[in-house]
């Protein structure tokens, strides 16, 4: 029977049945290319397996052991909590994100952390192992613990993982490993499927740690294949804006903890310093008594966080007013332009409207709607909000004020911070916690929110 043809698109990694002109799943067009065909193995289930080698036996669930993964501290904090509380012992983990922002880096720097309890095999297919020592030295990394090696050939790596027996293996890059036996180039969707999966097999057979780096394409996902995504235990995102200093480390999937979970680092010199108080660095420079501006609180994992929303609304000197966001998303802040059109009286359908969240921080839960609101109507009416007032709550279509969840960490974030005064829903407001010097104004919708943020009469 004649194997069936196989397209992937070398942009995203989208495997397709047919050719096509434009990938449907990122958009880009002449990205379409044939996969090239890998050995199959003969007969229906496979080679015959040796004598005397029998198949793994089922078990009865209810027989199986208890006994909780192996976890491990990385040395850095804000990993171990994106992690979900350490490195798992015979784990895979991919990180992802823009080059330059820091990803070998952070792998370089943990390592020697590792390196005062455990053995780390480095390698790279990217830098010389001359470039390697100049940028251990940069960063402070020095342990005989740490082995370093420059090498593309997987079968080479494989040799020498086995040959060092390392407690923890990171290569940098997958996309920059080849499999001999593989007729396509490094990068392409046969060559990373393979690579990551003989990865795979080294972390569950011999119980090693490794982390692998990843390349990401324009639109910000993963390059390869999707199932690279789907191998693996965990998926860390690493972003941040290439003109701040500060970055953001995001687990996209942990099947050993929460997704939710950021770990936020600061770029300096001498390489990542932890983040302990994000909510403090995201208000550092806020300007005060300036219209346009309220201070929210999001989650992100378990840990609450205050961030800046700025809005700018002015007069469209055409006919099609413009929109934009950052860091807010676009339909979100359309929508609650126009509940504050509708429902509360402004008319910013004839207006420029520019939403920005300081610090390059993305927030997309629903919380934000009321934060974002106050600010618009701020620089709409030209009315500063005062400096020692946040605001929490989700925007309904006919203008109502929801309750959001975990109300009570938010407020302690808020009250720690020094703020005086917090805009909430009045829906279950009473069974809140009140907080020493913290101040609730309770409101039923955007028009008594927005009265009392600005200290408008009715």
């Amino acid at each position: 029977m004649k194997a069936k043809k196989l397209f992937y698109c070398t942009d995203c990694g989208n495997e397709l049945m047919r050719w096509a002109g434009q990938c449907p799943a990122c958009g880009a067009w002449n990205t379409v290319a044939e996969a090239p065909e890998t050995p199959r193995a003969s007969g229906r289930r496979g080679a015959e397996k040796p004598p005397g080698i029998r198949a793994r036996k089922a078990h009865p669930i209810s027989e199986l052991s208890e006994e909780t993964e192996i976890r491990f501290s990385t040395g850095m904090g804000e990993l171990d909590r994106v992690l979900g509380g350490g490195a798992v012992k015979g784990s895979l983990v991919l990180i992802g994100g823009a080059p330059g922002i820091g990803k070998s880096t952070l792998m370089l720097q943990i390592c020697g952390k590792l390196c005062e309890f455990a053995k780390v095999l480095y390698v790279s297919g990217e830098e010389s192992e001359r470039q390697l020592k100049l940028r251990a030295k940069r960063l402070n990394v020095e342990s005989g613990n740490l082995y370093v090696v420059s090498e593309t050939a997987l079968e080479d790596v494989l040799d020498c993982a086995e040959e060092e027996e390392p407690d923890a293996l990171i290569v940098d890059s997958i996309q920059t490993l080849h499999k001999e036996t593989l007729d396509s180039a490094a990068g392409s969707v046969s060559q990373v499927r393979e690579c990551a999966l003989a990865l795979m097999r080294v972390a569950k057979e011999q119980g090693v740690t490794v982390f692998v780096i990843g390349h990401v394409n324009k639109e910000g996902g993963l390059a390869g294949p999707r199932v690279l995504e789907h191998m693996v235990d965990c998926v860390l995102y690493f972003e941040g804006d290439s003109h701040t200093s500060y970055r953001i480390l995001r687990a996209a999937k942990n099947r050993f903890g929460a997704t939710n979970e950021i770990g936020v680092f600061e770029m300096r010199d001498a390489g990542l310093a932890e983040v302990g108080d994000p909510s403090e660095l995201l208000l550092t420079g806020r300007p005060q008594d300036a219209p346009g501006t309220c201070v929210t609180c999001v989650m992100e994992g378990a840990r609450p966080v205050l961030a800046e929303i700025q809005a700018l609304v002015v007069a469209s000197p055409g006919g099609n007013p413009r929109r934009a966001s950052n860091g807010f998303d676009y339909n979100r802040a359309a929508m609650l332009l126009a509940v504050l059109e509708k429902r509360g009286g402004l008319r910013v359908s004839s207006c420029d409207a520019y939403l920005n969240i300081v610090g390059g921080l993305w927030v997309d839960e629903p919380a934000a709607d009321l934060g974002a609101i106050i600010a618009l109507a701020s620089s709409y009416l030209d009315k500063p909000v005062a400096g020692d007032l946040a605001a929490v709550g989700e925007v309904g279509l006919t203008g109502e004020l929801r309750s959001v969840d975990r109300a009570e960490q938010r407020l302690a974030e808020i009250s720690r911070l020094g703020f005086k005064r917090c805009v909430i829903p009045s829906h279950r407001s009473e069974r809140l916690k009140n907080f020493p010097g913290l101040r609730l104004l309770p409101a039923k919708n955007i028009g008594e929110a927005i009265r009392a943020a600005l200290g408008l009469r009715e």
